[in-house]
């Protein structure tokens, strides 16, 4: 929160008996993700231990005996993040013998998030450490071992869903576990073979799971009573091809009760990141639209994860120019296959979402509504406000260098006099990712050039909102937004 005091993340030893503590690792630096080796003797932990830690992200893999005053031994020296935690998924993994750790490394530096995640392992002893997907270009997270220590268990993230799979200690080909076009977004390994995950479809929300021969039998049904009382949309893959015949995929979801050819108000959501992407997961935000009457069109942009590095990279220093063509070829398929109506679109997104709606609406005139939540348009105001300063000098160079790169993805703001769309911003009051100046430098410019717009302040909250009661207020909005300036209803009463 704010800039870097003394205070540290430090490695303690609680021990049950006396309720005492004592701590294992003094010093500079914080340490995270912490793994107790099986013979309980030794802790693995991530850590970036150099001078000015914090302008860098290149995480490294220690191990430390646990007894006070035993010294950290670094076990990976990659130039780049050994298990970031921002990305890893869970603890580095100790194979059970304890001669080995598995983990994931992360890309190159020059990359930052846009880098691909690979599956590694080192020896605990010393030695190389080594990759073992050397081939695979799509990201991995979570590893674990299986109980007989011949194979690495992972998350493997691909189009659209997410699956565990698995591949040999030593490299090889890699195996999927679960099939199906679903999120798996968790798992757990019991005794011998047995496997439980944590799954969700775009008809189910997270829901738990015994893997068994490739087939999941379901363990909880949380949501069976919810369910046997509303109705869902069903939600459809779709692909389509950009303006220049990049290839591209995403989701819509008709209204409830609709009628093939009737033309709705249709909502374009953009996902966060960029490096991210929309799943074959339960949404609940594409669910209530669909309750209130709104079609929903989703893509999976360049810049988004699931295809490979070279998808994710392709929007480098460029912001708002190929994946805005992207999604707004989303919006000309749903208007194509005669569901969306041209005349009554809606945009919407958070965090980077937010970045993109701005670019959309500063670049096409066609939304009738935009929600624009924890955005940014002006990146020249993130400078050395948000947590992005070695991401933007990496990505655009120095603003007092690289000038016009930065100029070129504020797009939005030093073009404020093309939006015509009415537009609702909303942001947390402490958000230290993308902070509230840029939602309150976009509503001000907005209100000086006499558009329609808002803005929101939710008090307290940081980058994600958590507090049930604003939760519910930011998707009655949401609702309320797109209802005054989309339906017939209320554009008549705005007349």
């Amino acid at each position: 929160t704010g800039y870097l005091g003394k205070q540290r993340d430090h490695l303690y030893l609680f021990d049950l008996k006396t309720r005492r503590s004592e701590i294992l690792t003094p010093g500079d630096y914080t340490e995270q993700l912490i793994s107790w080796s099986p013979d309980g003797r030794s802790i693995a932990f991530v850590s970036r231990r150099r001078p000015d830690f914090d302008r860098t992200n290149n995480w490294d893999l220690y191990v430390i005996e646990a007894s006070p005053g035993a010294v950290p031994r670094q076990l990976t020296t990659f130039a780049g993040p050994d298990m970031d935690p921002g990305w890893g998924g869970r603890p580095p993994a100790w194979s059970p013998d304890g001669k080995y750790i598995a983990y994931v490394q992360g890309g190159p530096l020059k990359l930052i998030y846009y880098a691909g995640q690979k599956l590694a392992v080192v020896p605990v002893s010393g030695g190389p450490e080594r990759v073992i997907t050397p081939a695979l270009d799509r990201n991995v997270l979570s590893p674990s071992w299986s109980a007989d220590g011949t194979r690495v268990l992972f998350l493997l993230e691909e189009d659209r869903v997410m699956q565990l799979a698995s591949v040999a200690a030593g490299g090889g080909a890699v195996q999927h576990l679960t099939r199906g076009r679903r999120l798996v977004g968790d798992y757990s390994l019991g005794r011998g073979d047995k496997v439980a995950v944590l799954a969700s479809t775009p008809n189910m929300p997270s829901e738990i799971f015994a893997l068994e021969s490739g087939e999941l039998r379901p363990l909880s049904r949380q949501n069976d009573a919810l369910f046997r009382e509303i109705q869902l949309a069903p939600v459809e893959e779709i692909s389509f091809k950009s303006r220049d015949g990049t290839p591209v995929n995403g989701f819509l979801v008709r209204p409830q009760g609709y009628r093939n050819g009737t033309r709705v108000p249709t909502v374009l959501k953009i996902h966060g990141g960029p490096v991210y992407q929309f799943y074959n997961e339960f949404n609940l935000e594409w669910q209530l639209l669909a309750a209130e009457g709104f079609a929903v069109v989703a893509a999976n942009p360049r810049g988004s994860s699931g295809r490979g590095e070279k998808f994710s990279t392709a929007i480098w220093a460029d912001w708002g120019n190929k994946d805005g063509q992207d999604v707004l070829a989303a919006v000309d398929y749903a208007v194509a296959q005669g569901v969306a109506d041209s005349t009554r679109l809606g945009v919407g997104g958070w965090s980077y979402g937010g970045i993109l709606t701005n670019q959309v609406i500063a670049r096409d005139s066609r939304f009738k509504a935009a929600i624009s939540g924890a955005g940014q348009s002006n990146a020249l105001a993130g400078y050395g406000t948000d947590q992005y300063v070695r991401e933007y000098e990496a990505e655009l160079g120095t603003p007092w260098g690289n000038t016009d790169a930065w100029i070129r993805v504020s797009f939005p703001f030093f073009h404020a006099d093309r939006i015509v769309t009415p537009t609702l911003f909303l942001c947390g009051e402490k958000d230290f990712n993308v902070p509230l100046l840029n939602s309150e430098q976009m509503y001000q410019a907005l209100k000086s050039l006499g558009r329609e717009t808002q803005l929101v302040i939710y008090p307290g909250e940081y980058h994600e909102i958590r507090k049930p009661s604003y939760e519910r207020d930011r998707l009655q909005r949401y609702v309320a937004w797109y209802r005054k300036h989309l339906t017939r209803e209320g554009q008549a009463a705005a007349q």
